[in-house]
């Protein structure tokens, strides 16, 4: 796998050949992984992919049976310990106290990594209002809302601003205007220098966030590269035309055809004609002249790209959550 190196020094995070069994169900075959410091790894996977297990082993919480993981240039089996001194971690359950209250919460973690009792306060209002729990910062943790509980542990994840940052799926629970304040968040981390790995099923959280993406299905990477690599691998741009009158259609097509020079391709049910383009607006503009030669009357137009859950769906047979959820993050 090809690092998105910035400075041409070690990465972050290094994986090759990880392999992880559960009993007789194998969880991780041959992963190979690279994070470039300071940018963001988008994880990617149905359920049951392997994106957890891997986070897992990246944050010595569980050894690996095969293969091997750097991680800030330490081993993550026989350095776990340092390993644990330079990352941070939210995972998908959010591991906060309940009996505690917000500010204390986030107090206790500074006080565990040896922060003084005013800097550990001090880390901690910032934290609170910079994840808008300010107001809720004096109640009890299990008088907060899911979304509220959620943006707490990210928080905690955040006490020491660790250089590394794991994030498996941090915005599941969260409403959407949450979800983008946490996308700004992560956003002004990276350009401190933070680098992320972040695991989710959001397919548009990827697109917007991620400077590489790795794509796994039942325990290996089935694809790697930036969002637009991947939209590449099933196709360029294409126009996609719908006609007014399907009585239309077929001087439609002949019309496509003839301004781009490909074969359209024809969705008689929906009264559409689709046609591969390589030279965008280009194209467009040829069509609609083609389209107006023939009388042809339109109610919609566009060039379209192939979007990330194309690419999710084709490479691992699923939908990914923004589809199957019916919303956009």
């Amino acid at each position: 796998m090809m690092a998105l190196q910035t400075d041409g020094g070690e990465p972050a995070i290094r994986a090759e050949g990880i392999q992880k069994r559960f009993g007789k169900t194998q969880a991780l075959r041959d992963v190979d992984l690279v994070a470039a410091r300071g940018t963001v790894v988008g994880l990617l996977g149905p359920n049951g992919a392997g994106k957890t297990t891997m986070v897992r082993i990246l944050t010595t919480l569980i050894r690996p049976d095969a293969g091997y993981a750097h991680v800030a240039g330490f081993d993550v089996v026989k350095q776990a310990q340092e390993v644990r001194y330079r990352i941070g971690l939210a995972g998908q359950q959010a591991a906060i106290d309940e009996f505690l209250t917000g500010r204390d919460n986030l107090e206790m973690v500074g006080r565990l990594y040896h922060m003084g009792r005013r800097a550990a306060r001090r880390r901690a209002d910032e934290l609170l209002e910079r994840f808008g729990l300010a107001e809720a910062a004096s109640r009890l943790a299990k008088t907060y809302s899911g979304g509220m509980r959620r943006r707490l542990d990210l928080a905690a994840s955040l006490v020491v601003a660790p250089p590394i940052l794991f994030l498996d799926e941090p915005t599941t629970g969260l409403d959407p205007r949450h979800r983008i304040d946490m996308w700004d968040v992560i956003r002004q981390l990276v350009s401190d220098g933070t680098t992320l790995l972040l695991t989710t099923q959001y397919l548009e959280e990827a697109d917007r966030l991620a400077d590489q993406i790795v794509v796994m299905d039942a325990g290996t990477v089935v694809a790697t590269g930036t969002a637009d690599q991947l939209k590449r691998r099933i196709g360029g741009e294409r126009i996609d035309v719908q006609v007014r009158d399907a009585a239309d259609l077929p001087a439609a097509r002949a019309a496509l055809a003839s301004a781009v020079g490909a074969e359209a391709e024809l969705d008689a049910g929906a009264r559409r004609v689709m046609v591969p383009v390589s030279s965008g607006a280009a194209a467009l503009a040829a069509v609609v002249r083609e389209l107006d030669a023939a009388a042809v009357t339109i109610e919609d137009i566009a060039l379209r790209r192939p979007t990330l859950d194309e690419v999710f769906l084709q490479l691992t047979g699923h939908a990914g959550a923004d589809a199957a959820r019916g919303e956009s993050a």
